[in-house]
């Protein structure tokens, strides 16, 4: 895999997290104050640089083989959860995702939260939504720049990607002052879907001691042909039914990453 498509990877991977973070920090700070929600991002940032800190160096001291395969097969499972709901959305079994509506009910939850502070954190409830939301958000943002930098033995170039993404989204997040409700999430999920388990697929079979043939050649298989499957699941799923979950108000139900 060359360096331009691992950085494209991490960054449309990491775009997708950036973005439901910059969500969360947005609502908090709009409608409780920014003070105490960018004490905690600040907060969940510093934690996220001492599990890279600490992961970074851990994971590049693993044999490569194995490493392989046991992030091969985590990239597996995590993409196909990512390609399972991104499929279900598109075929009308799930509701899409709507950071609009996402904004709208985390700064509802806000208004109505009750005040009080904590030490130097005046307003503990704005802290504690925003460090909670871009830790988890982080959290996945480590996983896959450790990942997919350490089996090829480029976390700096990774890191590089993940960066420019959460740089990017921040930046025009903070200019214009709300989610970014434009930007085709679902349709990033379902890349970003297609893209982890190609590569999870890829790496444990690497992982086992096998070769695929034309060794990274063979991604320009895999990641068509993982597409080509998710669009037959999505087609083979639509229905004349209602759409299940699709109604109006239906909420997107939790989970991260996702």
């Amino acid at each position: 895999m060359n360096a331009t498509v691992l950085v494209l990877s991490v960054f449309l991977a990491c775009a997708v997290e950036a973005v439901e973070a910059l969500t969360i920090v947005l609502a908090a700070g709009t409608t409780r104050g920014w003070r105490s929600p960018l004490i905690g991002t600040g907060a969940a940032l510093a934690v996220l640089a001492v599990v890279v800190g600490a992961l970074g160096p851990a994971v590049g001291r693993v044999p490569l083989q194995p490493l392989r395969l046991v992030v091969g097969a985590l990239l597996l499972v995590f993409g196909l959860q990512w390609l399972r709901k991104a499929i279900l959305r598109a075929a009308g079994h799930k509701a899409l995702h709507d950071e609009d509506r996402i904004y709208r009910e985390r700064a509802a939850a806000a208004r109505t939260a009750g005040g009080g502070g904590r030490a130097f954190v005046p307003d503990w409830y704005g802290f504690t939504m925003a460090f909670k939301g871009v830790l988890l958000e982080g959290l996945e943002v480590v996983f896959i720049v450790i990942t997919f930098g350490a089996v090829q033995g480029r976390i700096g170039l990774a890191a590089l990607g993940a960066a420019a993404a959460v740089l990017l989204v921040t930046a025009v997040g903070l200019l214009v002052r709300a989610p970014l409700a434009r930007v085709p999430e679902n349709t990033l999920k379902f890349a970003v879907g297609v893209l982890l388990t190609a590569f999870g697929l890829f790496w444990s079979v690497e992982g086992t001691g096998a070769r695929w043939p034309g060794s990274d050649l063979a991604l320009l298989a895999l990641v068509p042909g993982t597409l080509a499957v998710a669009l037959v699941c999505v087609t083979a799923l639509r229905g004349p039914r209602e759409p299940a979950g699709a109604r109006p108000g239906s909420p997107d139900d939790p989970g991260a990453g996702s």
